[in-house]
Formats: structure tokens, sequence, C-alpha cells
């Protein structure tokens, strides 16, 4: 017996064949499609070495098995049982190989298209690389000891259409509920090498997403030399062509999921499509993952159900980096205000400094961190659990020995923390008043600099000099959001304990129609735009049938009076409100401030939509206002004392919340002059050929951007730096997001799963959510990921994930909001009541239940949402 054939896989149990050649034969028996194969098992070929020579140096095997000759009986039955196979694939299949721990990929040699005449020197040359210096070295590295020994396989060749590797889970991100799978054309040892750009699929279920490559060559068979293989280039219109069908890739994913299910963990393969057949041609368990983590090291839990709303998808680096230091040295005020210590702070930088955390892109709280803040305030000593069941804090977490007091001590700061807060609350509107005549004057002088003409070092001193007068003075809206808290919850209470279940949202109802809040005013002011435009035939046509940047330019060159009104008008919305979009908060949005484009667009949806300021005249928001008002008359009619209780606490509330909302926007302007400025960081480091492209800044972060400009950079190669942190990003683009709530052990970053969702309360029973803006209605769902893909919702109820101040261009033409994050004071829920569209927030399962198509109910009162129809 020289050789195992692939029929014969009961003779292979007894031999030592290496991982990759068991697990063809266990494809095999699968009844998967495996290209003829056969195996040179170890015992065959270490008995043609002698013990001493190959108990000695692995030089003098390599010299020895190069001496060795293989025997012409054993080629002649090989080449018989292959029939009319004219070509070869030779490969190892090492005793290590392939393992449930070490893959050995890369180690050893591999030969593709070998001709029937040269198969037994290929056999020689893989046999000889298993004794390599390389292989040696890897053995040493990972502690690998025993037997050295190889099978050799040899394999019908096949000059495939498609190849490519493919993943039972996502290896990158450790998404369990993801498959990967990377494709080229011709076969797949380009992709193998890294030498040829490949396709890339995320499979998700049934939703596949792909970032296709631009692909110029691929390898194939060197029909010249009749022998190897060559990189030849693809056909133009082959290059931004998908490699795999729809069909090819749901194939694969099925296949890996009989694969795991067989091998009992998810395998990495290796696969090929000629003529439409799926070929296997080897599959491994993942050994790319971390280690299965065992829950030992520091616990953290993780959150980003209401942060989201802020900083939604994926965030770059630049953006962290300064909003980690902004929540820092925002909750370190806060807590000074609250009456924690100088010295408490400074003893707990580190708890400050890691209230944020990143997580594949995203921005999350570090819940561990928050809890520990809370810990510190006085009051936390004297009922602990009744302040974290306030706070809504779930999980307690060791409070350390420095934040202990003696109840003694804890009274008297509470006392001296009520006496501030007293105070604090009752200088608040000047403080309001005196932060935005700071903000107006700040933000005034910056909108005032040429920024073109500052050196990048110049315009990092006009950073460092905005977050001294501006960003660390955040004062005012810190105690703002706080007070605005505790009043929205006594208005609650107060209504929960006068009217029961009567009617459970009229506080809501009490809050609607505030037309002093400023974040709706973008929406008015752009609907009035629409509504002139619309008046206007020729300003009608012009934004129905042009493009946004067509219309721009056209705008800009006519003289016409309605032109240039307009033209006036839209410059002056966009001065006022143009840093208010989608993702305003990210400095990596480029705002409407930055391409008025943008903004053109969105007047253009509305005119063709239909959208004009009759749809919005404010009554449908007065009336709910009325009526819950009405209600309060009727139902405190005998009870003078609880009505003016009731209307006192209606009037704070609303100061607050729309001093909250309004805040909001400020924060917007201010950080639209750090993304100025950082932009044009970008504009001086690509003019000096520091950075590829102006907008490659935002792959840096605050700190390595300042480091290189005073000359403290451990990182010069910035460019290579920016390279692999876009590779990076651009995967957490396609990837499904991580869990809501999840946590780690240890290190975050090591073995832990982001997409365990067994720290989210799972959704049982009907949809049902928090009721924040009043009305019952039935319609369409469209569920909407980014609104820039959106034009208008065309009267559909708008779901998504979550929303941010940018997403309002949007609710005019929605029939109500549901979104699955977000709270009563969110600003979807503080919009949708000023607008008067049924809105319900914080709804657990919502996209995993609802499609775009679907019909249902919902009731923005109760919070309940009845599917119709799917």
């Amino acid at each position: 017996m020289n050789f195992i054939s692939d029929s014969e896989s009961e003779q292979a149990q007894n031999l030592t064949i290496g991982g990759k050649a068991k697990n063809l034969f266990l494809l095999k028996k699968m009844g998967m499609t495996i290209p003829k194969f056969a195996v040179i098992p170890w015992e065959v070929l270490s008995e043609m070495i002698p013990a001493q020579v190959l108990n000695g140096d692995q030089e003098k095997i390599s010299v020895f098995i190069e001496q060795v000759q293989i025997s012409d009986n054993m080629l002649s039955r090989l080449l018989s049982t292959f029939g009319p196979t004219e070509y070869f694939a030779v490969r190892s299949s090492a005793i290590d190989e392939d393992g449930s721990v070490f893959s050995f990929a890369g180690q050893f040699e591999s030969y593709l298209f070998v001709p029937k005449e040269n198969l037994a020197e290929h056999i020689k040359k893989v046999w000889i690389s298993a004794f390599s210096p390389r292989v040696s070295d890897y053995r040493k590295h990972h502690n690998i000891t025993g037997q050295r020994g190889i099978a050799i396989i040899i394999q019908e060749m096949i000059d495939t259409d498609v190849a490519g590797v493919a993943f039972g889970l996502n290896p990158v991100s450790g998404n369990k509920n993801e498959k990967l799978i990377n494709a080229v054309f011709g076969l797949g040892e380009g992709l193998v090498s890294g030498e040829l750009n490949a396709d890339l699929f995320v499979l998700h279920g049934s939703e596949i997403k792909s970032e296709l490559a631009f692909k110029t060559h691929k390898i194939s068979f060197d029909a010249r030399n009749k022998t190897g293989t060559i990189l030849s280039e693809i056909q133009s219109e082959q290059q931004q062509q998908s490699t795999l069908s729809t069909k090819q890739i749901i194939v694969l994913g099925e296949v890996l999921d009989k694969l795991e299910a067989e091998f009992d963990q998810p395998q990495d393969i290796e696969f090929a499509f000629k003529d439409e057949i799926l070929y296997l041609l080897q599959t491994r368990p993942i050994t790319t993952l971390n280690l299965q983590n065992e829950k030992t090291g520091e616990y953290i839990l993780w959150d980003n159900s209401n942060i989201i709303e802020s900083y939604p998808g994926v965030t770059t680096p630049l953006t962290f980096s300064f909003i980690s230091k902004s929540y820092e040295t925002a909750y370190k005020l806060f807590s000074a205000y609250l009456g924690v210590s100088e010295s408490v702070i400074r003893d707990n930088e580190t708890v400050f400094s890691n209230t944020l955390g990143f997580i594949n892109g995203r921005v999350y709280y570090n819940l561990k961190s928050w809890y520990h803040m809370l810990a510190m305030l006085p009051g936390y000593h004297i009922n602990a659990r009744y302040m974290e069941k306030m706070m809504g804090v779930k999980e307690r977490f060791d409070v350390p020995e420095t934040y202990r007091l003696s109840k003694g001590k804890a009274w008297w700061r509470i006392a001296k923390m009520a006496i501030r807060m007293l105070f604090r609350f009752l200088s608040l509107p000047r403080k309001r008043k005196e932060f935005m005549q700071l903000l107006d004057k700040t933000i005034s002088e910056y909108k005032g600099i040429n920024y073109d003409a500052k050196s990048a070092g110049e315009l990092m001193l006009l950073y460092r000099n905005f977050e001294k007068s501006l960003l660390l003075e955040w004062k005012a809206p810190l105690l703002n959001d706080f007070f605005a808290m505790i009043w929205f919850g006594m208005l609650q209470k107060q209504c929960e304990q006068y009217f029961g279940d009567q009617n459970a949202n009229i506080h809501n109802d009490l809050l609607c129609g505030s037309s002093d809040i400023i974040s709706v005013e973008p929406v008015h002011r752009s609907v009035r735009l629409a509504t002139r435009i619309t008046a206007s035939p020729v300003l009608k046509s012009l934004f129905i049938s042009e493009s946004e940047q067509s219309i721009q330019i056209k705008l800009g060159a006519n003289t016409s009076s309605e032109f240039v009104t307009i033209k006036k008008e839209i410059d002056q919305y966009i001065q006022d409100f143009g840093e208010r979009c989608v993702g305003e908060l990210k400095l990596e949005t480029i705002s409407y401030t930055q391409d008025p484009s943008r903004f053109i667009r969105i007047l253009k949806s509305y005119v063709e939509t239909g959208i004009t300021s009759d749809q919005f005249s404010g009554k449908r928001e007065n009336a709910i206002r009325a009526n819950a008002e009405k209600e309060v008359e009727q139902r405190l009619k005998g009870s003078l004392y609880k009505k003016w209780k009731l209307k006192r606490t209606l009037k704070t509330a609303r100061e607050l919340v729309s001093a909250r909302e309004n805040l909001r926007y400020e924060r917007t302007r201010a950080f639209g002059i750090v993304r100025q400025l950082f932009f044009h960081i970008g504009k001086r480091f690509y003019a000096g050929n520091v950075i590829d492209q102006e907008r490659d800044i935002f792959y840096l972060t605050k700190e390595e951007i300042f480091s290189f400009i005073e000359g403290t950079s451990v990182t010069q190669n910035i460019k290579a730096l920016i390279s692999l942190r876009k590779g990076e990003f651009e995967s957490y683009q396609i990837q499904a997001p991580p869990a809501e709530r999840f946590a780690t052990y240890g290190a975050p970053y090591h073995a832990n799963d982001f997409f365990n969702t067994d720290k989210v309360e799972a959704h049982q029973g009907d949809l049902k959510g928090i009721g924040c803006s009043p009305g019952k209605v039935s319609g369409r769902v469209r569920v909407v990921l980014n609104p820039n893909e959106v034009s208008s919702l065309n009267g559909d109820i708008l779901v998504t994930s979550s929303t941010d101040p940018g997403w309002v261009t949007l609710f005019p033409g929605a029939l109500g909001i549901i979104v699955e994050r977000g709270s009563l004071l969110s600003h979807s829920a503080i919009v949708s009541r000023e607008m008067g569209k049924p809105c319900i927030v914080s709804v657990t399962g919502l996209l995993k239940t609802l499609k775009t198509g679907d019909q249902i109910e919902m009731d923005g009162s109760t919070g309940t949402i009845s599917i119709i129809q799917k």
C-alpha cells in the first residue's frame, strides 16, 4: 500500500494522514463535491528514511529526501487512479496542520497545475517543506512539540472560474450570527497570498452585505508553459463585477451550516466554482479567533441605547478621541456640582476618563464607570438601592472603599448639596443667558477667521483656545439637563397621582406645542422655503427636473429676482442652521455649511412630494395641548392646591425641556467649529503630503494629530497608520452592529463576544414601547437606517433604530415615528410632540419584527404597535 484513494476512507482511519486529509475524507463522506484525491500517509514516507536520519538534524533529512526515488510502481498506480487527469495539485497534510488550535497556514509548500510527468518531483518538494527552517520557527513560536510528520495530498486540478475562503462565523468581529466570504476570479492562490484584491461578502441570515473590490488580475493556468500558474489581466467588464452571485453566496452559507453541525464548531473552508458547480478544497476549524473567554478579570457592562442617538453607526477615531475628553470633563464638572469633593474626583481620574468605550467603531457607555460616578454622590451612601432604582441601574458593581462614607458625613454632604442645588436652580436662567452670550460671541469670532490662511500649528492653537473658552465652560447645559430630568419626573409622577390609568400619557400631551424649541425651527424654515419654491412655476420646474448640484449652480448664476430671493433665503438658512444635519455631532460628517447641495437635496425632496406649510400650521399639536389642559381643569376642578401645584411643575418642566433641546443645538454649533478646524488641519496635512486625502485626518485621533504637529509623535508614517485604520473601519461599516448591551471580562478586545444579547431584555408578545407623542394611525412601515438614502417617506410610518436631530427633515413626510432606542426626553420624542406626530420610542425587538411594507397600527399614547399584515 503506497497511498489511499478517496474511496478508501476506512483505511485512512488507521493511518497518520494529518487534519487536512482527514477532513477531505469526511467531506466526501458527507456527500460534498470534492475534486478527486489520494493521500500518501506519513507511514509510507517515513519508511523511506532510515531511523538515524529521521531522528537527526532537519537539514540532513531534507538532503536525504532530495535523493529519495519515488517508485515507478507508486506513480503508475497513482496515475491510473486518476484516469485521464492531466494536471494535479500537490499539497501537504501535516500531523499538526489544520487542528483546532494551530492551522500552519502558509507554512508548507503546495503546487498547482503539476503535469503528471513532474508529479514525483513536486511530491518531494512538499515533503521537504515539513523540515524547513520556516516550519521549525513556527513550531517553536507556538510551543508545538512532538512528531514532525507529514502526509501528502495529490488532487485533481480544476481550472476554476471563482475561488475563495469562507468562514462559519465572522473571524474579524467574532459575530457568530455572520458568515464572512472572500472571493476572487480564477484560482484562490492570489487571495490566500494577499496578492490580489478580493470581494468581501457578509452573510447575516438571508441578508447579504457586499464590498466589491476593483479587481485587475487573476491567477490561472499557465497554458503557454503548460505547467504552474500565471498572473493575468481581468477583462475590463469584469473588474467591478461581483465574483459571486446571490445564489452562490446562499449555497456557501448553507454548506457552512452543514459543516458546523457535522464538526461541532464553525469552519474555515477553501472553495471554488467551476461551471456553477461548488467544489470544496479543504475545511478546518476557525483558529484565528481569540480563545473562549473564561469570564475572569474585570467585568464591564457596555450600553449604547441612549448615546446612539448622538453618535449613530460607525464613528471615526478623531470624533471618539474628541468626545471622550469632552465627556470626561463634563462628568467631572457635574460631579463637583452635586457635592463630590475635589479629592474624590482627583483620586478617580480613571473612572472619569473611561466613561465611553469604542467597540467596532461604535460609541458605548461604560456602565461600570457610570455606576461608580453615581456611587460618589452623597445620597448614595444613605440609600443605595433607592438611588440605583431611581437612576435605572439594573446591575451593581463593587464600589471602591474610597467612596464609602459614614452616614453622618453623608447626611452633611446631602444638606450642603441641597442648598447648593437650590441656589443653582434659582440662578439657572441667568447662567443660561450668560452661557448663550459667551457661546454667540465665541462662535461669531471663530466664524470670522480665515482658516485657509492658517497653518496646522495655528489651527491647533485655535482649537485649544476654543476648548478653553467654551468647551470647558459647559456648566449651564449640564445643570439644565439635570433639572430637566428632575422636573420631568415630577410632572410624570403628579400626573400618575391625579389621573391614574385614565390618561397615562397626559404629561406628554401637556408638553406638546412648545413653540420655543429651536430643533423644529429648521423643519418649519425648510418647509416654508419649499412652499415658496412650489408656488413659483420656474423654481418648481428647476427643483423637480435638475440635480441638487445643478440647482445650486443655476441659483447662483440666475439674476432674476425670484432666483436671487430664494438663493438669499437658502444662504441665510445655512448660515443659521448649516450644522444641523444627520450625524451632526460626528466630526467626519459633511454639514450643510460645508456642502450646501445637501440641504438643496432636502428642499428638492419636499418639492417633489408636495410638502408645504399648510400641512404644518401647528394646529394639531396646539389642539393636543389644549385638550390636555382642559382635562386638567376638569379633573382638578375641586382642588385648587393640586391644580396650582401641577401648573407650577408643568411651567418649569416646559421651560427646562425646551431649554434642554435648545442647548443641545448650541452644542451642535460648537461642534461645527471643531469640525471646521480639524478639516482645515487635514487640508494642511494633505498639501504637505503628510496624508493622501484631506478627509483622511478623521482616521487619526486628536492626540496623534497634535503630537505630529508638535514633534512628539511615536509614528511618523501616518499614511500607513491611516491605511490600517481605513481598512479596519471599512470592515466595521459592513458588519452587523454589536449588541445594544453586552458584558466583557478582562481586556475588552480580547476573547469577548460583542454580539451576545444575554444582557438585552428579550422581546415577548406584541410590540410595546414608550408612547411619547399621542395619536393613533394605521399605515405602511418604511424601515430607514440611513436618512441620506431616502428623499421622502410619502406618508409611511418611519421605523428606525435611533435618530439624531438631522433626521427631522424626514419627519414632515412621516405618518408616524417608531424608534427602537430612546426615551421620553430623546430628540425624536421632543420634536414629534412639537410637530404633533404620533411617536413611540424604546421598542424592544422592533427591527427584528417589522420590515418595510408591513401594515401596522400604532398608538402614540399607549406605546402599542399592532401588526395588521406582514
